[in-house]
C-alpha cells in the first residue's frame, strides 16, 4: 500500500523518469529470477547429491569420498544454471508482471506514460543482460566446470570412455588418411589404448600403430608412449615383407587437438561454441557427418537468445486485469510454458538430426515459434485493452 501511494504521488508530479521505471522493473525481476533459480537449483542439486552419495558407497574402495561427491556436485552447478536460465527468466518475469497487474501498480505506470512499446523496450534491455549472462555461463564457465567434474569423477570411478570401442576420429594428411581410435581419456587428460591406422591416397593400408598412452604437445602433435608399429609394403612393391618395430616413444604430427578428442568422448552440448565450430570444420574437411554437432553449435548460438523470447512472453501478463485472487495459476502457466519450451528445444534437435533439416533451423525453430506466440499475445492484449 505504501508503495502504491508513492507511485500515485510520483505520477501526479508529471510521470516517471526512465531510470525510475527501469529501476523498479529491473529490481523486481532480478529478485524474482534469482529466487526462482535458487529454488530450481536447490532441487536439482539435492537429486545430484543423493545420486553421488550412492556413488560414494559403490566406489569407497577407490577413494571416492563424500568430499569428492560434494566437489562434483559443486562443479556441475554452472551446467544446471545454464539450462535453467530461460525458464527462470520466464517464471520470474511472469510473477513480477502478474503481481504488478494484481496490485494495479502497472496500471499506475501505464497512466504515467509507460506505453506498451516503452515497456517492451525496457524488458528487452533487461533480456539482453540475461542473454549475455547465459552465453557467458554456457560458453565459458559451464564447459570448463563440467569437464573438471567429469575428470574428477573419472579419477576414482574409472576413465572416460565411449562404449566398448572408445572414440573414432579421422585425420587427413599429405600422404593419405588416418583413422584414430582412442579407448579412454584419463582424469589428467591423458589418452589411453591408442590405435592409429594409416592409409595412402589410394586407400591402401600403410601401417598400424598401437600405443599404451598418448598426450598432446604444445604444437598439437601426439607424443605416443610404448608404441608397437607394423608397416605394410606399398601396393605394387616387389618385396612383401612386413616391418614390426617397438618404440618407447614416438612423436606423431597431426591436427587432432585435445578438445577434438574430448568432443568425441564427452557430450557436445557441454563444449564451447568455438570448440564445436573447430570440430565441425575438422569433420567436414575429412568428409565425416557433422549434422549432430552443427545442431548443437546452433543451439549454443540461439539458446541464450531465448531469454529475450521469455521476457516478451511474460509482458502480456502485466495487461491482465484482476484485483483479487491468487497469481498462482499464472505462475503455474509460466512453469508449463518454460518446460514445454525446454522439451520442444530438445525434440526439434532430435527431429532435425533424423530428418536432416538445416542445423540452424532445427535450433532456431522453438525460439521462433515462441516468439510468434509471445508477440501475438502481446499485440492482442494491447489492441484489445
Amino acid at each position: 500500500m505504501a508503495r502504491d501511494a508513492g507511485l500515485v504521488a510520483l505520477a501526479s508530479k508529471g510521470g516517471f523518469e526512465v531510470k525510475t521505471i527501469r529501476r523498479l522493473l529491473y529490481g523486481e525481476v532480478l529478485r524474482a529470477v534469482a529466487f526462482v533459480t535458487l529454488g530450481f537449483l536447490s532441487l536439482l542439486l539435492f537429486f545430484d547429491l543423493v545420486e553421488e552419495i550412492q556413488a560414494v558407497g559403490r566406489y569407497t574402495a577407490t577413494g571416492y569420498t563424500l568430499a569428492h561427491a560434494l566437489g562434483y556436485v559443486a562443479l556441475i552447478i554452472p551446467t544446471h544454471l545454464y539450462e535453467l536460465m530461460p525458464i527462470a527468466v520466464l517464471i520470474g518475469t511472469i510473477f513480477v508482471m502478474a503481481r504488478l497487474a494484481q496490485s494495479s501498480e502497472f496500471t499506475i505506470l501505464r497512466t504515467s506514460g509507460l506505453g506498451p512499446w516503452r515497456a517492451l523496450k525496457a524488458l528487452l534491455i533487461l533480456g539482453m543482460g540475461f542473454v549475455v549472462l547465459t552465453f557467458a555461463i554456457g560458453d565459458y564457465l559451464a564447459p570448463a566446470a563440467d569437464r573438471a567434474a567429469q575428470l574428477l569423477k573419472a579419477r576414482y570411478t574409472g576413465r572416460i570412455t565411449l562404449g566398448q570401442t572408445g572414440a573414432w576420429l579421422k585425420e587427413t594428411q599429405d600422404y593419405g588418411q588416418s583413422a584414430v581410435n582412442v579407448g579412454e581419456l584419463a582424469s589428467d587428460g591423458e589418452m589411453h589404448d591408442i590405435r592409429i591406422f594409416e592409409f595412402d591416397n589410394r586407400g591402401f593400408l600403410m601401417s598400424i600403430m598401437q600405443a599404451k598412452s598418448a598426450s598432446v604437445s604444445d604444437d598439437e602433435a601426439w607424443l605416443l608412449q610404448q608404441v608397437s608399429r607394423v608397416e605394410f609394403p606399398a601396393a605394387g612393391a616387389t618385396t612383401a615383407s612386413i616391418d614390426r618395430t617397438q618404440l618407447a616413444s614416438l612423436r606423431w604430427p597431426n591436427q587432432l587437438s585435445s578438445e577434438m578428442v574430448a568432443a568425441a568422448l564427452l557430450k557436445p552440448d557441454r563444449m564451447r561454441a568455438v570448440d564445436l565450430f573447430q570440430y565441425i570444420q575438422h569433420l567436414q574437411s575429412n568428409a565425416q557427418a557433422a549434422q549432430r554437432y552443427e545442431i548443437e553449435f546452433w543451439r549454443k548460438v540461439f539458446y541464450p537468445l531465448s531469454c529475450l523470447v521469455m521476457v516478451v512472453l511474460a509482458l502480456p501478463f502485466a495487461y491482465l486485469h484482476f484485483r483479487s485472487g491468487s497469481i498462482t495459476t499464472y505462475v503455474f502457466g509460466g512453469v508449463l510454458a518454460g518446460i514445454s519450451f525446454f522439451l520442444l528445444n530438445n525434440v526439434f534437435g532430435y527431429i532435425g538430426n533424423l530428418q536432416n533439416w538445416q542445423p540452424w533451423l532445427s535450433a532456431a525453430l522453438p525460439g521462433m515459434i515462441y516468439s510468434v506466440l509471445s508477440l501475438s499475445a502481446f499485440g492482442w492484449l494491447v489492441l484489445r485493452r
